[in-house]
C-alpha cells in the first residue's frame, strides 16, 4: 500500500520563488501498468500531482517512468500536455533494440518532450555494464539526453567496473541521494560530473542528509537538484512540503540553483515567463 498523503501546510516566507521538481511520477491506469515484485501503485494523475505540489511554486519538472511502467512510453505526450510546457519526461528503454530502431524511438520521444533515459539498477533487474554504456551514449549522442540511475550507491561503490563506466559517461544523474550511506562513492560520481537528485527523504537510509547536501555542493555547486518524489510509491513515509523546506535550507546560498536552476537547465525547461511562447526561428 502506498503511504497516506500528508497534510500540506502553507510554505514559509523563505520559500523559493520558483521550483523545478526534478523527480515525480504519474500513474495513469489508462496506460499499461505491470506489477514489480507484486506491486502496482494506486493511480496518481496530473491533477493529483498539482494538488499535492500546490504549496510550492512549481514551474516545471521531470515526470519519471517507474519500474511498474516497464517500456511503455504512451503516457509521455498526454502527461506533459496536462502538466504544461515546463515539464519533461524520463523514460525506460530496452537495451536489446538495434541502433536504427533505437534512433527512431529516441527522435520520436524527444519530439514528445522526453529528455532523459532511466536505468533502474535498484528494482529493474540486472544490466551488463556494456549495455548501459551503449544505451546511455547512444541517447546522448543522438538527442543530447542524460541518463538517470536509480541505484544503491553503496553497491555501485563495490563494483569498480560499473563505477568506471558511470564516471566515464557524458552526463548522468543519481536518484534519491544515492539511497544509502556511501559518501565516498557518491562524491566520486559528483566529481565526474553527475548530478544528484535531492529526493526521497522518506525512503533513503542516510543518517545526515543535511551534511551530505553540504558535501555534494562543496564538490560541485551544480551537483544537486530538488525533486519531490511524489507520490512516494513504496517509501516508508510520503513526501511533505517540509522536505522541500529542509532541502532548500540545507542548500543555503545554493538554494536557487538546487530548487530551480540546475534542474531547469539540465532538462531544458523554459523560464516561467516565457513558458508556452514559441521559440524564435533559427
Amino acid at each position: 500500500m502506498d503511504p497516506a498523503p500528508a497534510p500540506s501546510p502553507a510554505p514559509p516566507a523563505t520559500a523559493p520563488a520558483r521550483v523545478f521538481d526534478a523527480h515525480l511520477h504519474l500513474i495513469d491506469p489508462a496506460f499499461p501498468l505491470t506489477a514489480n515484485d507484486g506491486y502496482v501503485p494506486q493511480p496518481f494523475t496530473a491533477a493529483d500531482y498539482q494538488a499535492r505540489s500546490a504549496p510550492l511554486p512549481v514551474a516545471g519538472g521531470a515526470v519519471v517512468a517507474g519500474s511498474f511502467q516497464r517500456l511503455d512510453t504512451g503516457w509521455v505526450a498526454p502527461a506533459l500536455a496536462q502538466l504544461g510546457p515546463g515539464f519533461r519526461a524520463v523514460v525506460n528503454l530496452s537495451p536489446a533494440v538495434a541502433d536504427a530502431e533505437l534512433d527512431g524511438e529516441l527522435d520520436a520521444l524527444h519530439a514528445a518532450g522526453a529528455r532523459a533515459l532511466r536505468i533502474n539498477l535498484f528494482r529493474g533487474g540486472a544490466w551488463e555494464a556494456e549495455q548501459l554504456d551503449r544505451l546511455a551514449r547512444r541517447a546522448f549522442d543522438r538527442v543530447g539526453w542524460h541518463t538517470e540511475f536509480y541505484a544503491d550507491v553503496a553497491a555501485l561503490g563495490r563494483d569498480e567496473r560499473l563505477m568506471g563506466v558511470l564516471t566515464g559517461l557524458p552526463r548522468i544523474t543519481v536518484d534519491h541521494f544515492g539511497m544509502s550511506e556511501a559518501r565516498e562513492a557518491l562524491l566520486r560520481l559528483v566529481a565526474s560530473g553527475a548530478v544528484v537528485k535531492a529526493t526521497g527523504l522518506g525512503r533513503i537510509d542516510i543518517a545526515d542528509p543535511a551534511a551530505l547536501t553540504a558535501a555534494i555542493l562543496a564538490e560541485n555547486p551544480a551537483g544537486l537538484m530538488f525533486g519531490s518524489d511524489l507520490p512516494s510509491t513504496r517509501a516508508r513515509r510520503p513526501y511533505t512540503p517540509a522536505d522541500a523546506q529542509d532541502i532548500a535550507a540545507w542548500a543555503g546560498p545554493h538554494a536557487p540553483a538546487v530548487m530551480w536552476g540546475t534542474g531547469a537547465a539540465l532538462y531544458g525547461a523554459p523560464e516561467p515567463e516565457t513558458a508556452g511562447q514559441p521559440e524564435p526561428a533559427e
